[in-house]
């Protein structure tokens, strides 16, 4: 069965470390430790739908502790995406909210495939550019949606380009040193 894809077009966040600042349309730090929707290996950018979502995203929900940040804004206009956080599409892609919400962390700390891993790797060999999920950030609310994104370019059909029209993202990490 083909997963049902869409468009996504929009405007979205991240908030990440200031120490990449210089490289903030790679996903070489997913690739490096992975994510919910990445073993290490396989890049992957992570982005929310709001500011709001990005900072709790970001800060693991932990908001009372705070650590700086470098919150960029990004254009997006990517074929081959499929929303997740819709039951529909979740049951059309077997996917369940359930998988999705997997302690990715610990079964992987474990030696277990976890099953948002599972369902990122086969939708990722259907042609799957990207998905859209819920936030399951500890204090994230119905309204909070996520994005991550295994194929991206500057160019469409997977466009994402991070908005820095002054110009004020460094270039290389030679201001970190």
């Amino acid at each position: 069965m083909k997963p049902p894809f869409r468009r996504f077009v929009g405007r979205c966040y991240r908030a990440h470390h200031p120490r990449w600042s210089f490289a903030p349309e790679s996903g070489d730090g997913a690739k490096r430790h992975g994510g919910r929707f990445n073993p290490p290996g396989v890049a992957a950018l992570y982005m929310s739908l709001s500011v709001k979502t990005a900072w709790l995203e970001a800060q693991q929900g932990f908001v009372f502790k705070a650590q700086p940040l470098t919150l960029c804004a990004y254009e997006v206009d990517c074929d081959d995406m499929i929303n997740l956080a819709d039951e529909e599409t979740r049951a059309a892609a077997d996917a369940p909210l359930a998988d999705l919400a997997c302690p990715w962390e610990d079964l992987a700390d474990r030696r277990t495939t976890p099953p948002s891993w599972a369902i990122a790797e086969r939708l990722r060999k259907a042609g799957c550019a990207g998905i859209m999920v819920p936030s399951f950030a500890s204090s994230a609310r119905e309204s909070d949606f996520n994005l991550v994104f295994w194929r991206w370019s500057r160019e469409p059909p997977h466009l994402l380009r991070v908005i820095d029209d002054e110009d004020r993202l460094p270039k290389n990490d030679a201001s970190w040193r």
